[in-house]
């Protein structure tokens, strides 16, 4: 049996599939994106989530509860392959990728989730 020290060392040398996704509502096509390091683990948080009613999104909140589980679509929209050569801080890549799409696909009003941000 590996030891904590063991597990915790081969946990940090784990590959996460990363990058951004949607969640895209089949109903009437309304998108939230958001970017991330562990790509599979994320929509099980946004699912959980959804299901109890307690996500910070309440616009996604809202049509989850109305429309229900099986109207809303995970989908990947771009991943970032690890380096091989070298431990990375992919965490500004991804914001930059996810601004990326944002600023692309305007998932605001009625094509999606997101509020539009408040210049002061």
């Amino acid at each position: 049996m590996k030891t904590k020290k063991e597990l915790k060392q081969a946990y940090k040398h784990m590959k996460f599939r990363m990058g951004v996704f949607q969640i895209r509502n089949t109903v009437n096509d309304k998108i939230f994106i958001e970017g991330n390091i562990d790509l599979d683990s994320i929509w099980n948080r946004h699912r959980f989530q959804l299901n109890f009613g307690n996500h910070p999104n309440e616009a996604l909140q809202l049509e989850w509860n109305t429309y229900g589980e099986a109207k809303f679509v995970y989908e990947i929209l771009d991943e970032i392959k690890p380096s091989e050569t070298e431990i990375t801080n992919y965490n500004k890549e991804i914001k930059l990728l996810e601004q990326m799409f944002i600023d692309e696909l305007q998932p605001f009003d009625d094509k999606g989730y997101h509020r539009r941000k408040k210049i002061s």
